[in-house]
């Protein structure tokens, strides 16, 4: 049985400021409780250089992942990730056992572009 998601109105989905960066540097995260990567994201001139944590690791490699587009969502408060403090929430969505896949872009686009 399908689960209908909550409605919500399009000005509240405007508020959610999601933007397209490029990972810049990835490495292991081992102070996280789950395995993940840390992952500084450059979103251009306007937003610069963010960090974000990711639960990533089944699918992908840090050195993999450098120069890679990404999509984060910009304006949520940051969050602390053990001794990280994260800037930005990178998206993904679950494959079949569960594990993240990350959401890109399937042609280059100027990091900073806001999803719309």
């Amino acid at each position: 049985m399908a689960v209908d998601p909550a409605v919500i109105a399009f000005d509240d989905f405007l508020k959610v400021d999601i933007r397209v960066g490029r990972v810049v540097e990835a490495a292991p995260f081992p102070e996280a409780r789950k395995p993940a990567i840390k992952l500084m994201i450059d979103f251009g001139p306007q937003l610069g250089v963010k960090k974000s944590t990711a639960q990533i690791t089944r699918h992908y490699q840090p050195d993999a992942l450098v120069g890679r587009q990404v999509l984060a969502v910009v304006n949520f408060p940051p969050r602390q990730i053990g001794p990280l403090m994260s800037e930005v929430l990178t998206l993904g969505v679950p494959d079949e056992d569960g594990e993240v896949v990350l959401i890109h872009p399937d042609l280059a686009v100027p990091a900073g572009g806001r999803m719309f």
